[in-house]
């Protein structure tokens, strides 16, 4: 039986436009009401490719230089591929802590909000890349519109080695351009780091996760507090389809039968779609996009209640603490509470 689709609670405000434009290399705080944006801002003398390798050392010096604390919670527009050297990388990433050791690898996707540790325990390469950089073929065959849960990957043995040459001759190519005039034009260049990447991606998201143990393969439900987990959620074209529109309207409607409308779809459909490809219903899909929204916004901004709710689209915030109560199992006053350290009391 279908998910019912229908709210105890009206979604009537227009979701907060994105936050765009804006060349800052760290993330600048545009106050308390929102989570600090990291726009993409390539370093100096990158191609201007949309994708940039570097290492955490770069990382480091480019935060000092900036005079930014990467301790405080960032939100990239673009995805982050760790590959660890050497040392103990440590991350949260919506909530959940990883620590990505020596072979291992951490793929951050756009939105997603993170932190670090300290940056200092750690080497190896950063891979960026903007979400229109891959192809289209290797985006759906990854998943790379996926928009909650990090992946993360320990590969052993041949799958280490794989995925290790596919970096090593992606990051040569990227200096190549860097060191001299050698090697194809810029325009082929581009398509050569494309295909690069695309075969990176595609061998990394086939390995064994590094926490649960399994391949990323559809039909696996999807973590606690987000839609899919990533590299699981793939599926039909109705699915895709329902999962992008979801992405950029939650806060707009959770409303199962104004997405199926407006993908030309029955409700029964969707919900279908979406448990074949992610193991859960089409409503529990959407609610689980709005609940992890609220937990970033309530963990990372200074906004009250009545701010978030209309946020996401609440008419109130006693409708908005009903939903996240039922939901999370908490209030968000008490989530807010737990996940953040008490501030000092002013002497």
């Amino acid at each position: 039986m279908d998910e019912p689709a229908a709210s105890t609670d009206p979604a009537e405000a227009d979701p907060a436009p994105a936050p765009g434009g804006g060349i800052a290399p760290y993330p600048v705080r545009t106050g308390t009401g929102t989570i600090p944006e990291l726009p993409w801002s390539p370093g100096p003398g990158a191609p201007a490719t949309g994708l940039e390798v570097m290492t955490l050392s770069d990382l480091r010096t480019r935060t000092a230089a900036h005079g930014q604390n990467p301790a405080e919670p960032q939100r990239p527009d673009f995805h982050q591929l760790f590959a660890v050297e050497s040392g103990t990388l440590r991350q949260s990433v919506d909530f959940t802590e990883h620590r990505t050791a020596p072979g291992g690898w951490l793929w951050v996707r756009p939105g997603q909000v993170q932190q670090y540790g300290d940056l200092e325990q750690a080497e190896g390469t950063l891979v960026l890349f903007l979400p229109a950089f891959p192809d289209p073929a290797t985006a759906e065959a990854v998943g790379l519109d996926e928009a909650s849960g990090a992946v993360h990957r320990h590969p052993v043995d041949a799958g280490a080695r794989a995925v290790r040459l596919a970096l090593d001759h992606l990051r040569f190519e990227f200096a190549a351009a860097r060191t001299g005039p050698a090697g194809p034009p810029p325009a082929a260049h581009t398509q050569l780091l494309r295909h690069l990447l695309s075969a990176l991606l595609l061998r990394l998201i086939r390995l064994p996760d590094a926490t649960a143990g399994t391949p990323g393969t559809p039909g696996t439900p999807g973590p606690p507090d987000g839609p899919a987990a990533p590299g699981q959620g793939r599926g039909p074209e109705t699915f895709r389809r329902f999962r992008a529109a979801v992405e950029r309207d939650f806060t707009r409607t959770r409303r199962v039968a104004d997405y199926a409308q407006a993908l030309g779809y029955s409700p029964r459909t969707l919900s279908r779609a979406t448990r074949t490809a992610a193991g859960l219903g089409a409503k529990e899909f959407v609610d689980r996009r709005v609940v992890l929204e609220a937990k970033r916004l309530l963990a990372h901004t200074d906004s009250s209640a009545s701010q978030i709710a209309a946020q996401l689209g609440f008419a109130d915030a006693t409708n908005f603490s009903k939903f996240f109560q039922q939901r999370a199992g908490t209030t968000p006053g008490a989530f807010r509470t737990t996940v953040r350290p008490p501030r000092r009391r002013q002497r």
